[in-house]
């Protein structure tokens, strides 16, 4: 169990975390959640109406990981369209956008909650004996999945991963780069995300 997901009978996953990696998983998605931000009922907590009808935004955020996390739907990155499919292209994604932006955040901001509080949970019996084993529900390793898919984008994001060929280079970078850390970190989270995959098919 060390280091990957195993099913848990009648549905749902196990991994033994060691208090690091539970504090690594931790830190990170609470990054996450900062990066997102709250939602709109969040700032105006007086009108629970808010959230429901709020209209998100029409452009595509600035920062590279929210960019990667919230791409726009109907752009194709490999494409180059003429001025007017261009024109098309970026006012249909503003309007999808807008209606559907916050509901997404929405949705990752729980899965990363989900993560916390579940580590949370953990954290005193990890303290205690240097680790514990993560009992998740069916439910909860769908967030799970969710979240470490989240990670991953996020940090892919930083190190500039745009495909396969990159992440090859990384099994390559020297220890003294700078960029060490989170490529392992990185690697990390896709193997506890591939055992999981597995751990969840029928």
């Amino acid at each position: 169990m060390p280091g990957h997901f195993e099913p848990l009978p009648g549905g749902g996953a196990a991994v033994a975390l060691d208090d690091v990696e539970i504090s690594i998983i931790r830190s990170l998605a609470v990054q996450l959640l900062e990066l997102i931000g709250p939602g709109p009922a969040e700032d105006a907590p007086d009108d629970p109406l808010a959230e429901l009808f709020a209209e998100g935004p029409s452009e595509p955020p600035a920062d590279a990981v929210l960019r990667r996390l919230f791409p726009d739907a109907y752009t194709d990155p490999e494409a180059t369209p003429g001025p007017r499919e261009a024109d098309e292209q970026k006012a249909h994604s503003a309007e999808f956008r807008r209606y559907t932006e916050n509901d997404l955040r929405a949705g990752k901001r729980e899965n990363a909650l989900a993560v916390v509080r579940s580590l949370d949970a953990l954290a005193s019996e990890a303290a205690d004996a240097g680790g514990a084993v993560l009992k998740l529900t069916p439910q909860e390793s769908q967030q799970w999945l969710r979240a470490l898919n989240d990670l991953r984008l996020a940090i892919g994001a930083r190190l500039e991963i745009t495909d396969e060929e990159d992440t090859d280079l990384l099994y390559r970078l020297p220890d003294e780069d700078p960029r060490k850390p989170m490529v392992m970190a990185y690697l990390w989270l896709g193997g506890l995300q591939e055992t999981l995959v597995t751990t969840l098919m029928p």
